[in-house]
């Protein structure tokens, strides 16, 4: 079987009513682009990189569009759902978990229940027929179907896939990839004494996944903790304020690197130091956010020139 190069998961976060969904921003692109350089016609510090890391004890980074690229997302991971999802439920219907997602996802449709195309979930009544069961799991499908289409972020919808995506990386069909800027980067912050966080739409568990089975081996090790919408969706203030109490740090010693403005716009009021990544593929910035936001192109933006640690820079 050939193997997937995925590439995952955050999302692009907009209000919806009273939901957050998240918008997959899948530009056009090709694995050629995890083989050139992202410092490629960049200048080194088109940034202010001393300031933005003054005081910085923690750095929070975004996955899709910042440390991976967004593109297989719609070409790689949301197809795989939608392939196996069939054989997934079959394979894995009378077990706890697939009935605890199979719990999440009917709550989360009856709230969706005024939402258009929504489909219910019946309930699976013990011992009942076969065909019963077979339309509850028929429900299922839909249901998922209709998320995904609609590009909802849902804890419920997150949560299957991500148990989906365990299978994919157990037998090696899916290897994630990062940019080749990021670990480096991630390696230096550290032995300049910093922590690093990712705080990823997608869930605690796929983003364990996707940083545990790289083409590097697992980057586990490197990172400090992680957030999903757990503690509150990307757009709010007050999942920042959380996130600066779960690290222990005052908002303005975390530094947050994300693509999308509407992530970082929260995350200045909440009082974090924010930078947008720009990379090929991601949405294009409009002139106001270009003008209201500090950007960079590489992880390597934030690194001293020399390779000298920060603390020995700042001294001078």
């Amino acid at each position: 079987m050939d193997v997937y190069k995925m590439f995952f998961l955050s999302g692009k976060e907009r209000n919806c009513g009273q939901y957050s969904e998240v918008l997959w921003d899948c530009q056009s692109g090709s694995d050629s682009m995890m083989s050139q350089d992202s410092d490629k016609n960049t200048s080194k510090h088109p940034v202010n990189w001393l300031d933005l890391l003054q005081g910085i004890e923690v750095i929070v980074l975004d996955i899709e569009g910042t440390t991976t690229p967004i593109t297989f997302v719609k070409d790689v991971l949301f197809p795989y759902v939608t392939e196996h999802l069939e054989d997934y439920l079959d394979d894995h219907w009378e077990e706890k978990k697939c009935q605890d997602d199979v719990r999440a996802l009917r709550d989360q449709a009856n709230l969706d229940k005024d939402l258009e195309g929504v489909v219910t979930i019946p309930e699976d009544i013990q011992g009942d027929s076969s065909s019963s069961k077979m339309s509850v799991k028929e429900a299922v499908m839909q249901s998922i179907r209709w998320l995904m289409a609609a590009d909802r972020k849902v804890t419920a919808l997150k949560q299957l896939q991500g148990h989906m995506w365990r299978s994919g990386y157990k037998d090696k069909t899916l290897v994630a990839q990062v940019y080749s800027d990021v670990l480096p980067a991630i390696k230096q912050w550290i032995s300049d004494g910093k922590k690093v966080y990712i705080y990823s739409s997608g869930s605690v568990e796929a983003q364990k996944l996707l940083f545990g089975h790289t083409d590097n081996g697992s980057l586990l090790e490197l990172f400090s903790g992680y957030f999903d919408t757990k503690i509150g969706s990307k757009v709010e203030k007050e999942s920042y304020l959380k996130i600066a109490a779960e690290v222990g740090s005052e908002p303005g010693q975390i530094l947050f690197l994300t693509d999308v403005t509407r992530e970082a716009l929260p995350a200045s009021q909440a009082g974090l130091k924010t930078a947008i990544v720009v990379r090929d593929g991601n949405a294009p910035l409009t002139e106001d956010e270009t003008k209201s936001y500090q950007q960079i192109k590489s992880f390597s933006e934030l690194l001293p020139d020399d390779g000298e640690p920060l603390e020995k820079i700042q001294k001078q």
